[in-house]
């Protein structure tokens, strides 16, 4: 997850929406296969993966400021690209700056006064009512999922009859972390969060292209300046207080992300004091928040939800909505939506989604992330 600001209020960005929706349905890729303007070797994809978003702007994709407000700076740096298989680069060489498919997206979105509900945060971070700012939600496309597969397939092969494990599911194939084969997962796992870092950096960078030419101003007179970028879906070594004493963990973020409290080594330097900023992602339709870690932030190992969780299958989603209808109402509505997939689409209605108020509510009122505020759709891009 990555969110953007701009100094611009819906006024200002109202009368550009569908051109800026068209441009960055061009500029950023999605969908199944599709295919960034980045072109590397495969070796030089291997650098990427070393890198992360530090190979970027070290080539003219972002700002050093960028990497400040990335979360581990931009790079997991316990990496070793020796462990990534090369049918895994052959899935990721060229995916870098693409959006994606399934829920991955890129957001225009809207700051209502009466949705701030953290003001002095808010102000800080620089937020503003009528302002409108970016949020996008892609990773690491293909490659990170065949890293995950050839991995698992190895731990199938040695859990059992070299460690003893027995497991009820395959999906649960494990090894102990400081086996061989945990180690080489848990260094390949890495190369999966930079290249992450990677793709968002560059599609970042795009943004910033295209805002900067409909606009006739350079992106930094638009204050195009980063919130957070945050990896999940992930694994992280953490230290945390368990029975009473600090213990190294290992911290799997599936389906959550992190959420720490103010204080932590984890929250980037600007953020320190504060909490680390939380990126939610809610519907299309309906809205996504950004919050802040919590105080008892500790009792969920620093996590949150990662967003607002579906009701239904996709396949249910398909047979209750039409991705043309869909369009067509969502438009009605004032969100413009642009998809290379109707059924994609239909997949993602704002009705296949738990009510975001509600999901955040939980985690407000438990005080695992506090509300800073909320973020109205007012255009989209789907893969």
């Amino acid at each position: 997850m990555r969110l953007v600001l701009t100094n611009l209020t819906i006024k200002d960005v109202k009368p550009h929406l569908r051109e800026l929706v068209d441009q960055l349905f061009k500029k950023v890729p999605a969908g199944v296969g599709s295919t960034g303007f980045v072109k590397l070797s495969k070796d030089g994809f291997r650098k990427v993966v070393e890198d992360g978003a530090e190979w970027c702007v070290d080539n003219g994709y972002g700002w050093k400021e960028d990497l400040e407000v990335t979360e581990l700076n931009g790079r997991a740096d316990w990496v070793d690209s020796s462990k990534v298989s090369s049918k895994a680069i052959e899935r990721g060489y060229n995916q870098i700056g693409t959006l994606g498919s399934g829920n991955h997206y890129l957001e225009i979105q809207h700051v209502k006064a009466e949705n701030i509900h953290d003001h002095a945060l808010a102000k800080k971070w620089g937020i503003f009512p009528d302002q409108i700012v970016i949020m996008f939600h892609c990773g690491s496309r293909g490659f990170g999922h065949q890293i995950a597969t050839d991995h698992l397939q190895v731990f199938l092969n040695v859990m059992e009859r070299k460690y003893g494990i027995k497991i009820l599911d395959r999906e649960l194939a494990c090894a102990p972390f400081n086996s061989p084969e945990g180690q080489d997962y848990f260094k390949a796992m890495a190369g999966g969060v930079n290249m992450s870092f990677a793709n968002r950096q560059v599609i970042l960078h795009r943004i910033r292209e295209v805002f900067s030419s409909i606009f006739k101003q350079d992106a930094e007179k638009l204050g195009m300046k980063m919130v957070f970028d945050v990896a999940h879906n992930r694994a992280s070594l953490e230290k945390h207080k368990v029975d009473g004493q600090t213990k190294e963990v290992i911290v799997h973020r599936k389906g959550a992300t992190g959420s720490y409290q103010a204080g932590r080594p984890e929250i980037p330097q600007k953020y320190r004091n504060d909490g680390s900023p939380v990126i939610i992602g809610g519907s299309m339709e309906t809205g996504s928040y950004l919050l802040v870690g919590g105080p008892k932030a500790e009792e969920t190992f620093c996590s949150t939800a990662h967003g607002s969780g579906r009701t239904m299958s996709r396949t249910k989603a398909k047979q209750l909505w039409k991705g043309e209808q869909l369009q067509k109402d969502m438009e009605k509505k004032g969100i413009l939506v642009k998809s290379v997939s109707y059924p994609g689409l239909a997949e993602e209605a704002g009705g296949a989604y738990k009510d975001i108020d509600d999901v955040i509510e939980a985690t407000h009122q438990a005080g695992i992330s506090k509300k800073v505020t909320k973020l109205l759709p007012i255009a989209n891009v789907k893969g």
